[in-house]
């Protein structure tokens, strides 16, 4: 069996999206299929490689529109040559990954007009983030154009949460069931058990026997990073670790306080082993997610989790499992804080709580078995 991923957006970047691909593709070819991933070319990757995992790539020239947040898909004679390329043998399965980028039409009709069965994921719960006046308006207009052509070809959509389901409806899309992101427990054990970064270890943070809290994610004002920064500033005995890239990055680096830590992107595995070692992840995003990956991992790393009822946190922390925002005001992330921080035994009775539903119900072998039932 052939399945061939459509991703705008792949690792190298960092992003939920691109992790959730790999993982994709990555299962298709444990489990003796070929994978190949259709993604946008970046500055010094080859255009067609095969990588570690066995996952065959293909790169189409794009223009990098939003810095690159928002490729589109270059005409010419490339992408005619690499469209050949790509469908020049049997493909059994086309995943179209979110349904808003200009590869993501291109990808769900040529699969359409080859007759081949496609299903579409989406990862999110609102609109893109254009900002307000005419540039927002523009934006909601181009998604709702984008997925009436997608939605034309007749392929199913499916959403990485119940809340992205039903943000299909916007569209007018009935959502033909769920295809949650998850976590491979084997991979993330793996992980913990891994070399850790001298500058990211429990030890060299937290000299002072403080207490450990982890953000991971881009760092934007959606995110509410900069309230986190302020509820920590005046908490005693509190250490934070924001991990990631992002355009505030530097201005918070430069205003931090001496009790909080912005060591840009990390690898994987030390992100991962700062979730196994923190004493709370806290993220309080106002972004329009589908399912955080952070969010997962946390939840199977045993981590206790301090977050907004964001999408996901419905199916991935049901009932006392973590604790829960009610805005993300710096006051409030404070108290908030202070309540799962100063009550050890009653977030690792949550955290195991999550972790519990994260590994019965959050796989990527579940996913993937959901996933080839489309063929």
């Amino acid at each position: 069996m052939t399945i061939c991923f459509f991703s705008a957006q792949y690792l190298p970047t960092p992003g939920g999206v691109e992790r959730y691909t790999w993982n994709l593709a990555r299962k298709a070819v444990q489990h003796g299929c070929r994978a190949l991933v259709v993604t946008s070319a970046l500055p010094g990757l080859p255009e067609q490689e095969t990588d570690p995992d066995g996952i065959e790539i293909v790169r189409l020239p794009v223009w990098p529109v939003m810095g690159g947040r928002f490729p589109v898909l270059r005409p010419g004679s490339r992408l005619a040559d690499l469209t050949r390329h790509i469908f020049s043998r049997p493909i059994d399965l086309c995943v179209v990954q979110t349904r808003m980028y200009t590869e993501s039409i291109w990808a769900a009709r040529a699969a359409w007009r080859r007759r081949i069965p496609t299903v579409v994921i989406d990862h999110s719960t609102g609109y893109m983030p254009m900002g307000g006046g005419l540039t927002g308006l523009a934006g909601r207009i181009y998604e709702q154009a984008a997925c009436a052509l997608i939605r034309r070809t007749g392929a199913p959509f499916y959403g990485v949460s119940l809340a992205s389901c039903r943000w299909l409806k916007t569209f007018g899309i009935q959502a033909a069931g769920t295809m949650p992101n998850a976590i491979d427990p084997a991979a993330l054990a793996a992980e913990q058990a891994g070399p850790r970064s001298p500058a990211l270890t429990r030890e060299h943070l937290c000299p002072g026997g403080e207490k450990l809290v982890v953000f991971l994610g881009r760092m934007i004002p959606e995110k509410g990073i900069r309230e986190l920064v302020e509820a920590v500033r005046s908490l005693p005995g509190v250490v934070l670790v924001a991990a990631g890239d992002g355009p505030l990055l530097e201005a918070l680096r430069a205003k931090a306080p001496g009790n909080v830590h912005f060591p840009g992107a990390v690898a994987h595995g030390d992100a991962v082993r700062l979730l196994a070692d923190a004493d709370c992840y806290c993220l309080p995003t106002r972004y329009a997610e589908g399912l955080p990956t952070t969010l997962l991992e946390a939840a199977g790393c045993g981590c206790p989790i301090l977050c907004t009822p964001t999408a996901g946190t419905e199916e991935l922390l049901p009932g006392d499992s973590a604790l829960f925002l009610s805005d993300t005001q710096s006051d409030t992330l404070r108290t908030a804080l202070q309540r799962l921080l100063d009550d050890p035994a009653g977030a690792a009775r949550r955290a195991d709580a999550a972790r519990q539903n994260a590994l019965a119900h959050f796989t990527w072998d579940a996913v993937f078995a959901k996933l080839i039932q489309n063929t």
